[in-house]
C-alpha cells in the first residue's frame, strides 16, 4: 500500500502511514466501526480531488485500520 495519494473507485486520496510509536490517540475506523487504539500503527486518508478544496478535505480526514483500507477499495 503506497503512501502520498491513491486512485480507488470513488475518486483520489491523499494516504499516510502512522506508525505505531506516533499512534498517540484512539480512532474510530470509518470500515469496521472500531477502535484504532494508541500505539496501533494505521493509515490516514482524506479527498485530494474534494471540490471544497483542500483544507476542507483535510478537515475531514479519518483514520483507518490498515486491513480496513485495504479491502475497502
Amino acid at each position: 500500500m503506497a503512501a502520498g495519494r491513491v486512485q480507488r473507485r470513488d475518486g483520489e486520496y491523499h494516504l499516510r502511514h502512522i506508525s505505531a510509536a506516533a499512534a498517540a490517540k484512539d480512532y474510530s475506523c470509518p470500515g469496521c466501526g472500531l477502535t484504532i487504539s494508541a500505539g496501533t500503527a494505521h493509515v490516514v486518508a482524506w479527498r485530494a480531488d474534494s471540490v471544497l478544496g483542500d483544507e476542507f478535505a483535510a478537515s475531514e480526514r479519518r483514520h483507518w485500520h490498515s486491513h480496513c483500507w485495504r479491502i475497502s477499495s
